[in-house]
C-alpha cells in the first residue's frame, strides 16, 4: 500500500500553524501531511464574532470536503484523519456521518463531560455553565474564556457536551475504522477517565488500539502536555507509523 497522507485536525483554538513540526515529522518517514485550517485562528481570517459564527456540524462538514479533496487528487493514496483534542471529537463526527477516511488516530481526546474529572470536575462546570451566559451578552465567546475567540454555537455545544456526557452529534453507531489513540501520561486536559470514555462511546473495540505516551519516553525537551507535545512529536510519530504499517500488511 502506499504512504498515506496524514490530515490533521486541531486542538480547540490553536492555528494549523503550530502543527508544523508535526507535519515536518510525518512527512520525513515519507508520507504526506497537512494541518488543516482551525476557522476562527488563523491569520488574517475572521475571527468569531456576533456575525461569524459556526458549529461542530459545520467543522464536520469542512473535514469530509478535506478528505473528499484529497482523494480526488490522489485517488490511490490512503487517508488518515490525526484528531487532536477537541479535533478526535470531530473527526469521530466525521468518521461516523461521513464517508470515513482509511485511518483515525486521536491524540489528547476525552468526553469532556465534568463528572470524568478529578475531584467532581468543579472547574471543568463552571466552564460549562459560564459558555452560555458569555455567548449571550457577547454574541462569541470572548477573551479571557477557555477556547476564545470562540463561536457562539460550537462553544456552546461543547459546554452541553461538558454539562451532559453527550457529544453534539448522534452516535448510531461507532467508529470502525482502523484507530489509533494515543493518551498523553499525566494530561490534565484529557484525563484517562475522560478519555476511556471517549474511546469506548465512540470507537468500536475490534478497531481499537491503544497506546500511552509515558512521560520517560519523550525525547530530550519533550514533554506529554496536552497541547506541547507537538513540539517534539517524534515518539508520537514512531508509533502512528508502526500500527500504519500492521493495519495496511497483509495478515
Amino acid at each position: 500500500m502506499r504512504p498515506p497522507l496524514v490530515l490533521v485536525v486541531a486542538a480547540m483554538a490553536v492555528p494549523s500553524g503550530f502543527y508544523r513540526p508535526l507535519v515536518r515529522e510525518i512527512e520525513s518517514r515519507g508520507w504526506q501531511a497537512r494541518a488543516l485550517p482551525n476557522r476562527g485562528f488563523e491569520r488574517g481570517e475572521p475571527v468569531a464574532s456576533r456575525r461569524d459564527d459556526w458549529s461542530y456540524d459545520d467543522e464536520i462538514r469542512a473535514i469530509a470536503e478535506a478528505v473528499a479533496t484529497a482523494r480526488a487528487e490522489d485517488p490511490g493514496r490512503p487517508v488518515i484523519l490525526l484528531g487532536h483534542s477537541l479535533g478526535a471529537q470531530l473527526v469521530a463526527g466525521h468518521q461516523i456521518h461521513h464517508d470515513p477516511a482509511d485511518g483515525f488516530v486521536t491524540v489528547g481526546a476525552s468526553v469532556p463531560h465534568f463528572r470524568s474529572y478529578p475531584y467532581g470536575g468543579l472547574p471543568v462546570l463552571l466552564m460549562g455553565l459560564a459558555v452560555p451566559v458569555a455567548t449571550r451578552v457577547r454574541g462569541f465567546l470572548p477573551q479571557p474564556f477557555f477556547g476564545a475567540p470562540g463561536a457562539r454555537t460550537l462553544m456552546r455545544e461543547w459546554a452541553r457536551f461538558v454539562r451532559s456526557g453527550r457529544p453534539p452529534y448522534d452516535v448510531p453507531h461507532r467508529v470502525r475504522t482502523p484507530t489509533l489513540v494515543v493518551q498523553l501520561q499525566g494530561d490534565t486536559y484529557a484525563v484517562s477517565h475522560s478519555n476511556k470514555i471517549f474511546t469506548d462511546m465512540m470507537i468500536e473495540p475490534s478497531a481499537v488500539t491503544r497506546w500511552v505516551y509515558a512521560k520517560d519516553a519523550t525525547p530530550v525537551g519533550g514533554t506529554t502536555h496536552h497541547v506541547r507535545w507537538v513540539r517534539t512529536p517524534a515518539p508520537v510519530v514512531d508509533r502512528v507509523v508502526d500500527w500504519w504499517e500492521g493495519v495496511a500488511s497483509p495478515a
